[in-house]
């Protein structure tokens, strides 16, 4: 199966990590949202965030992690990636650069706040 995903990240507390070649990025706590996509294999994708002894390969391995809590939204064979990514930018704050090397997205990560 292939699609895109919303991998919700829920963060007790403040964290500085280290996101490859982003450098130090500071995270406040609280709830998180990251638009990814699996065009190979959706839930193979979706099943490596959640684990925490891992290669860091993309952004979002840095970060998913740290999480205290995690939940997943599936929408299987759409490649909606980058509309609801740039839907999200106009509604939530992003971290800018995050999860979007290979599009022209501002973010793919954006904050929630405490919700």
């Amino acid at each position: 199966m292939k699609g895109t995903y919303l991998l919700f990240l829920k963060l007790n507390a403040d964290i500085t990590v280290e996101v490859g070649k982003l450098g130090f990025l500071e995270f406040k706590s609280g709830w998180y949202v990251y638009v990814g996509s699996g065009m190979n294999s959706l839930l193979k994708r979706v099943a490596r965030h959640f684990r925490r002894d891992k290669r860091k390969r993309w952004h979002i391995d840095y970060l998913s992690v740290h999480a205290d809590e995690m939940l997943v939204f599936l929408i299987p064979n759409e490649k909606v990636e980058c509309r609801i990514a740039k839907d999200l930018a106009e509604r939530f704050k992003p971290i800018n650069g995050f999860g979007c090397s290979d599009c022209r997205c501002v973010s793919h990560l954006f904050y929630l706040g405490n919700i």
